[in-house]
């Protein structure tokens, strides 16, 4: 049956207002449309394809599974130490960091409980607070379900890719409700698949990488990845 409170939550988290300070981060976006790698909504299309298929399908999905499910503080951090350890660019362990611990303290603020005592351990371990991890946390804290808590996980992903495309003025709005169009069945079919339980987080997205590697070295940059 249809769960009112659920989407309203899944509504409420997923906004665009939400203060999560996901604006800030393009996930490779600007670098890519710096360098020629984005010349129009196809591109775009295929990006976003990409992002979720080789990395938050492989990498961030299982990360949020993993502390979703586990029962204590402890392994939980023993679960975003692994997303440490699994996140070679240190751009991206940056970014993961900034949008998580952004994230833990809209959750803290909301009252959640999980997240609340999250806190103390992130504000001691400057290895801890990635994103995936701390989405599990909050998300869990508002009540949605572990399914609803991977939807939202992937569907903020995909908003986020385009709306930082909008901004760098790559796409228009309406090829912007486009590419949410196209992104919706390749997330569908993503969570539709079971993940095993013994599966390590890894990722293969080298032109992403490279293109949020290359940030600091920019002259000129609008967001943080």
């Amino acid at each position: 049956m249809f769960d009112t409170v659920a989407a309203l939550a899944l509504l409420q988290y997923g906004d665009s207002a939400f203060p999560a300070g996901g604006f800030a981060f393009s996930w490779g976006v600007e670098g890519l449309a710096a360098d020629g790698h984005l010349p129009g909504p196809d591109a775009l299309d295929q990006l976003i394809a990409d992002h979720l298929t080789f990395r938050w399908a492989s990498m961030d999905r299982p990360l949020l599974c993993r502390a979703y499910s586990a029962e204590s503080l402890d392994a939980i951090a023993s679960i975003d130490r692994l997303a440490e350890a699994m996140t070679p660019s240190a751009q991206l362990r940056d970014g993961s960091h900034r949008a998580g611990r952004a994230l833990l303290g809209i959750a803290v603020r909301l009252g959640g409980a999980s997240s609340t005592g999250y806190r103390a351990y992130v504000a001691t371990d400057p290895r801890l607070g990635h994103l995936p991890v701390v989405q599990a946390l909050a998300l869990r804290d508002a009540g949605l379900d572990l399914p609803a808590a991977q939807l939202l996980s992937g569907w903020t992903l995909v908003t986020g890719l385009v709306s930082a495309a909008v901004r760098l003025g790559s796409i228009g709005h309406v090829e912007a409700q486009q590419a949410l169009t196209a992104a919706r069945p390749v997330l569908a079919d993503l969570l539709a698949n079971d993940l095993p339980d013994d599966l390590l987080p890894s990722s293969f997205t080298p032109l992403i990488d490279i293109a949020v590697t290359r940030g600091p070295s920019r002259h000129v940059r609008m967001f943080a990845t």
